[in-house]
């Protein structure tokens, strides 16, 4: 029997993303970093800090995170634990909104203010119209997530990034799909007077054609997609009844699947 596996766009075997939160000014000069360097990221905001000091305003959402995608943290930042189910929907779906009006377009993604959160609180989240949650939680590996509502980063950008990125790019071309998983707060970089650092790693891991750089929410979508692939039993037919294009291997050979195609093999 062939050797059949999942494959990122273009038949790529490695994803990066990155993921900031709170909507601080300082997410200006990232943005402005990762744009140079064509890299994606992902901006989680509370949208009830808009256009208070230190925090960028709601007329400059949708110009400054173009290209980027953005994403619920809440409307006040609060620990979600410790609030009632009442407040929970009312912090989520006020920031949801908010987002939308400003960005769009749908907002599906979130991340955990302080990476609070527990069981009861990620089973709530999809009747909130939210499909995935980052923690704070780094794994310091490269694996998918098992569930995207609780989905643990690689590592902060503190944690030696670098190095790590050497790492990743050591995969072999027989194992699985790759993610490098970044994350932090912009305002860091000005705290620890580390701006280098994220200048740096853009311009080591930039422009890479074996590595596809998308936003949190094209990767969960892409590989929700991969993993709805139908095959027949003898895997030498396979129907995408997505509504995305995407890619396998057959044999270690690229093989592209277009939305709602059934491919013989």
């Amino acid at each position: 029997m062939r050797t059949i596996s999942f494959r990122y766009p273009e038949g790529k075997q490695k994803a990066l993303t990155l993921s900031y939160d709170d909507g601080q000014i300082f997410d200006r000069e990232l943005v402005g970093i990762l744009n140079e360097y064509n890299i994606k990221g992902t901006f989680h905001l509370n949208s009830g800090n808009f256009g208070k000091k230190q925090f960028v305003d709601a007329t400059e959402i949708k110009e400054l995170y173009k290209g980027h995608e953005v994403s619920v943290h809440t409307l006040t930042h609060p620990f979600l634990t410790q609030i009632s189910n009442e407040e929970i929907i009312t912090e989520i779906l006020e920031d949801r909104k908010n987002l939308e009006s400003l960005a769009g377009y749908p907002v599906r993604g979130m991340s955990y203010p302080f990476g609070d959160y527990n069981e009861e609180l990620a089973k709530m989240l999809p009747a909130l119209g939210i499909e995935y949650s980052r923690t704070v939680v780094s794994t310091h590996r490269f694996g998918l997530p098992s569930n995207f509502l609780t989905w643990h980063p690689t590592c902060h950008h503190n944690e030696n990034i670098l190095e790590k990125y050497k790492s990743f790019k050591k995969t072999l071309p027989w194992e699985q799909l790759t993610l490098f998983y970044v994350w932090g707060h912009s305002f860091e970089f000005e705290k620890d007077k580390n701006w280098d650092l994220i200048k740096e790693f853009c311009k080591t891991v930039s422009f890479d054609d074996s590595v596809w750089y998308a936003t949190n929410i094209e990767i969960m979508d892409y590989i929700k997609a991969l993993r709805n692939l139908k095959f027949s039993v003898d895997r030498k037919i396979v129907q995408n009844v997505s509504a995305i294009d995407v890619w396998i291997s057959v044999d270690r050979q690229p093989v592209k699947i277009k939305s709602g195609e059934i491919l013989y093999l």
